[in-house]
């Protein structure tokens, strides 16, 4: 099928087939009158019969292709054509051959309007060979100069036919670009010689003996059966062809809403349809929806979206692929379908989603006029479900990875994360005028019910609360759960006062008593208020100014708002950013080490490196907060220097004891963009004398898929110094498979936050297992972080998990901990085969 060049602008003329067919019945008439008739010669009838049949048997013997809407055929004519030019002369031929291809293209479907143009286009062929015959050298046919002279004649007609096609084309439709005249030009100009030259040769033979019919018919018969034959194969060939760029489109899709158009698309544009239509079944919170592609801009119609419609009901139930119906075969039920869409062809097939409730892909009608689907196009879509499924599940496993990712797995409420985003959709709506409340609340006892009852009775606490905050929230409210115990409620609208007096009635009904692990238990919320825009226009100054409201709420009354006098946060903030240096250098910012286990083996593979800062008036002070501190102020490749030496210096210490132990170390995407980022980390091996496999850097999601990260040779040049690259929050970002395929990446982490509930939680295993799959697929390791329990960890371990990591395993340790740890829990294996040191296992 040709396809049409992007790069050509197409600006059609959109006149319709009758008035281009008109417009070649003026040219060809008065051409024809001028050309052919002076030259009309008297003809014996019998002998223009024969030359009739002629041209109709040829014409017959056609290879059928499409352009858009347009319906094409290649034929030997050309052998029919020369043999007629010779017998009869031009004008008889140009009578003979119109009538053929007027019958022929009747009889094969074609409209009126392409018929008669077809007439035109072959009276103009015969117009031009005689123009060109007029000049060239004629006489008897056994000259090899006569030969020549039709050859000229026949190539010059087919290339006017071609030029005729293409402005028909283009006037119908716009300029379709280079493609097409390769599909026109290329057979033009390979089976006409060939059929000039059998032509004149039979010509010949039959000159010398009337009986070389004998071996001529035969002779032709085979050939024609032989060219079928071929055509039906380079079909073929095209439809394998064409399957496989379908394959290659669908696997470069978006991962969202615009990807599902571009398959759709992409299945319409294979089988040259009018319409398509795919139906998805509800997915998470959204809603069933179908996605359609037509010539006119449907965006729906009556069908597949209806359960009860028969053709979407045998589609789902087929175990035999795809179904085709044609109006002119279907029963009445089928016929009434047929109609309610206002097509007369359909193919329909059933797509599998990754819940595993089957959507419907639904093909209608050729944009061909003369074709309907066939056994071939059937077997094509059957190819292509194939990599439509896949592409779909795809999508829908990423639209599960992202939802997660904004809502906490616990209480199914929307995250940090998500909250932030609906903040700043709320105040960009009008950054003037715009208005809104930020309660942030706390659990008072959460604390003490973990430390005294567990995980279990905490979360169930949490889950309590959860419940009061949306039962007394006002309806238009936005609840999050935030880390921890605290929640918050976006109160669009709203002003300070009002969400002043909102956060009192919501602590007040919230203050209950609640059954907890068999206990009664107080339900105690403390409350930070926050609101724009007079205390911020966008989310991260509203939540920062809401939690040093919190921070102040104990004091006063459980309630509290931000004022500047509580901004103490920002002063403290000031002063950490002074100290970072000198924190380094005396030894307040240090490392502890978590150890990641082997899942099948239960080596000891690695040790992740995390970063600890123990100030000596603020305690311990939170990761996220200096880190993001170094890279606003521009210090975070000291801290990760700092890191790494610490990390590399405990390798070798290992190393010296003849034991082979890799340490990570987390990488941020400041630290990417770094210019020397490479040279320093090839320095620090080189000082500490630490093969480079013994090194993995661990990046976020986000911060590989960032355009200056990916634009930039420094992962590659990271991945070149022999260490290993770890995505460490694979699922929680927007990374799509293609993109993650062309990245020189290791090994994924399995996000936390789709392993804790795995033991209780089939959704969870789920997301899990084909995250683990699609890793694996892709020959990457896998490491699941956040294993707290023996079922979690049995479970990844069937699942093939490589490795994991948790507090199952071990929390995070300072340096003589971990020494302890592992005298007391590990045992020592002897080097691996082809290795030179030692191994260390965990002892059960």
């Amino acid at each position: 099928m040709a396809e049409q060049d992007e790069r050509v602008p197409s600006r059609p003329l959109r006149l319709s087939p009758w008035t281009v067919a008109w417009m070649g019945l003026a040219v060809a008439v008065p051409v024809s009158l001028w050309v052919l008739v002076p030259r009309a010669e008297a003809v014996d009838p019998v002998l223009l019969l024969a030359v009739f049949v002629g041209l109709v048997a040829a014409e017959s013997f056609n290879v059928d292709f499409e352009f858009r809407k347009q319906g094409f055929s290649w034929s030997p004519s050309e052998l029919a054509f020369v043999m007629a030019l010779v017998a009869v002369g031009g004008a008889w031929t140009a009578v003979a051959w119109g009538f053929a291809v007027g019958i022929v293209s009747l009889v094969q479907g074609y409209s009126r309007a392409k018929s008669v143009f077809n007439v035109t286009v072959v009276v103009l062929e015969a117009c031009a060979a005689v123009a060109v015959l007029e000049v060239m050298p004629l006489g008897d046919i056994s000259e090899p100069l006569v030969w020549v002279s039709y050859l000229v004649a026949v190539l010059a007609a087919s290339i006017l036919g071609v030029v005729l096609i293409a402005a028909a084309i283009t006037a119908t439709q716009g300029y379709p670009g280079r493609t097409l005249w390769a599909s026109f030009l290329i057979p033009a100009l390979m089976i006409g010689p060939v059929s000039v030259v059998v032509g004149l040769a039979v010509l010949l033979l039959v000159g010398a003996t009337p009986w070389a019919w004998l071996l001529i018919a035969p002779l032709v018969v085979a050939l024609a059966l032989v060219y079928r034959r071929f055509a039906a194969v380079t079909r073929e060939g095209h439809s394998v062809e064409r399957v496989y760029d379908f394959a290659r489109r669908v696997e470069q899709v978006s991962p969202d809403e615009a990807g599902t158009r571009q398959i759709v698309e992409a299945v319409r544009e294979l089988l040259n349809a009018d319409r398509v239509a795919l139906w998805l079944p509800p997915y998470l919170d959204e809603e069933p929806r179908m996605v359609v592609v037509a010539d006119n801009g449907a965006v729906w119609y009556d069908g597949p979206g209806d359960p009860d419609d028969v053709f979407r009901r045998r589609a789902v139930d087929s175990a035999d692929g795809p179904v085709r119906v044609s109006l002119a075969r279907a029963d009445e039920v089928e016929a009434a379908a047929l109609n309610r869409r206002g097509v007369s062809d359909l193919l329909g097939a059933a797509v599998m989603t990754a819940a595993g409730e089957p959507g419907y892909l639904e093909v209608c009608d050729r944009r061909s006029d003369i074709h309907s689907f066939g056994d071939n196009d059937r077997a094509a879509l059957d190819s292509m479900l194939t990599h439509v499924n896949a592409a779909i599940r795809h999508q829908q496993l990423l639209t599960q990875i992202r939802y997660d990712a904004d809502h906490d797995r616990l209480t199914g409420l929307p995250n940090r994360q998500r909250l932030a985003a609906e903040i700043d959709q709320v105040l960009s709506a009008d950054p003037v005028a715009a208005r809104a409340g930020l309660i942030l609340a706390a659990l008072g006892n959460y604390t003490e019910v973990t430390d005294t009852l567990g995980h279990a009775a905490s979360d169930e606490l949490l889950l309590v609360t959860a419940g009061l905050l949306r039962e007394h929230a006002p309806p238009a409210a936005v609840l999050a759960r935030m880390e921890g115990e605290q929640f918050a409620v976006l109160l669009p609208g709203l002003s300070l006062q009002a969400t002043e007096r909102a956060a009192r009635r919501l602590r007040e009904a919230a203050s209950t008593r609640a059954r907890v692990a068999g206990l009664d238990l107080e339900v105690t919320l403390t409350i930070g208020v926050a609101a724009a825009p007079v205390h911020g226009a966008d989310s991260g100054m509203l939540m920062q100014r809401a939690d040093v409201a919190l921070l102040a709420a104990a004091d006063s009354g459980g309630v509290a708002s931000y004022h500047p006098v509580l901004d103490q946060q920002s002063l403290r903030r000031l002063q950490l950013g002074t100290e970072l240096e000198q924190a380094m250098a005396d030894g307040q910012i240090s490392v502890v080490f978590q150890p990641i286990i082997d899942a099948q083996t239960s080596d000891i593979v690695s040790v992740e490196t995390l970063v600890r800062w123990a100030h000596p008036r603020y305690g311990a002070i939170a990761p996220d907060d200096f880190i993001h501190l170094a890279e606003q102020i521009g210090r975070i490749g000291a801290v990760t220097d700092h890191v790494l030496d610490l990390a590399l210096a405990r390798c070798r210490r290992w190393l010296d004891q003849d034991i082979a132990l890799s340490v990570a170390v987390n990488l941020s995407v400041h630290s990417l963009t770094e210019p020397d980022l490479v040279d320093r980390v090839r320095g620090a091996l080189q000082r500490h004398r630490v093969p480079g496999e013994l090194l993995t850097l661990e990046l976020t999601e986000g911060s590989v898929v960032d355009d200056s990260v990916r634009d930039s040779t420094v992962l590659a040049d990271l991945h070149g110094l022999g260490l290993r690259l770890s995505m460490d929050d694979f699922g929680t970002g927007y990374s799509s498979l293609s993109q993650l395929r062309q990245l020189p990446i290791d090994e994924v982490k399995i996000d936390k936050s789709f392993v804790l509930g795995m033991s209780t939680s089939q959704g969870e295993s789920f997301i899990a297992r084909s995250i683990i799959e699609l890793a694996h697929n892709l020959g990457l390791r896998v490491v699941a972080e956040g294993v707290e329990d023996e079922l979690t960890r049995n479970l990844l371990a069937e699942m093939g998990c490589d490795k994991l990591q948790g507090f199952l395993v071990s929390r995070p340790l300072p340096d003589d901990r971990l020494e302890s740890w592992l005298l007391a829990r590990t045992g020592v294996r002897s080097a691996a085969p082809g290795a030179t040191h030692r191994r260390l296992f965990v002892r059960t």
